[in-house]
């Protein structure tokens, strides 16, 4: 069945590598117009948004730090001058700083939590207020918004090292279901999704060879998941097709979280 975004503009924060590029090109590619938001670096950003546009898309690549309320409240000011308006807002932007508890910085967890976590916050309020300035386009969409956050696995599954960047996700659960709660009645919908292992450049030392084997060990379905995996799931969400979901997590991990440690009783 094809999926059509036409007419809606899409701003995928953190959209420059990883699953954010995959996201913002499967959603240029349903026809949304794209805004690739990028922290520091601006060039893999603008060779995306040109690669967009070169096949006959619609696409920009603007500069914020999601933790910083006023560099979002520009972000979101610079989308509506260049496309007039805001439908679809993925909040995906997120970085680890791993450390055993014992020897983490503060620095370190406030970096993570602040950018995880507040920076989804600091997002979808402003996309919210976007939405309800803008109102119903039926023409459009059969929502008001869509709101899909970037959670993990890991608001479910404990990750021993990884406490504040776990800790991050599972606030970004909770604050993904209350913001439901509060706008469904608005006819703005709110998701998230939770990928588990994922071979992006990030992740290569971990989802390839010898490292690889023993990953796979944690994922029944017996593959390693592919950026594209997720970008699909986006654009599904995003699309009418999923109009009747609001307030849940989508899990892309192959049953990961299914731990698989206890198929023989543990």
């Amino acid at each position: 069945m094809h999926i059509s975004l036409h007419k809606q503009v899409a701003l995928v924060t953190g959209g420059s590598s990883g699953l954010g590029a995959a996201a913002a090109q499967a959603l240029a590619a349903a026809g949304a117009a794209v805004v690739i938001n990028y922290h520091s670096q601006p060039e893999p950003a603008q060779a995306l948004a040109a690669q967009i546009i070169a096949q006959g898309g619609q696409a920009v690549a603007l500069g914020a730090d999601v933790s910083r309320e006023d560099q979002v409240e520009r972000l979101f000011a610079q989308t509506l001058e260049h496309f007039g308006r805001l439908d679809i807002l993925i909040a995906n932007s997120g970085l680890q700083k791993d450390a055993a508890t014992v020897d983490m910085s503060l620095a370190d967890w406030n970096k993570v939590v602040d950018v995880n976590l507040t920076g989804q916050f600091l997002c979808a309020r402003s996309a919210l207020r976007q939405f309800v300035a803008q109102g119903m386009h039926p023409d459009i969409s059969r929502a008001m918004g869509k709101i899909i956050h970037m959670s993990s696995v890991h608001q479910l599954i404990p990750w021993a090292g990884h406490a504040n960047y776990a800790a991050s996700k599972g606030g970004v659960d909770l604050l993904m279901r209350s913001i439901a709660q509060e706008v469904g009645e608005q006819k703005i919908r709110v998701n998230s999704i939770a990928p588990g292992a994922i071979r992006t450049a990030i992740n290569a030392d971990t989802t390839s060879g010898d490292a690889e084997d023993k990953l796979l060990q944690l994922i029944p379905y017996g593959r390693v998941g592919e950026a594209d995996d997720v970008a699909n799931a986006v654009v599904w969400l995003a699309s009418d097709l999923a109009d009747y979901v609001h307030g849940t997590t989508l899990f892309i991990d192959g049953g990961m979280s299914l731990y698989p440690g206890f198929r023989d009783n543990g």
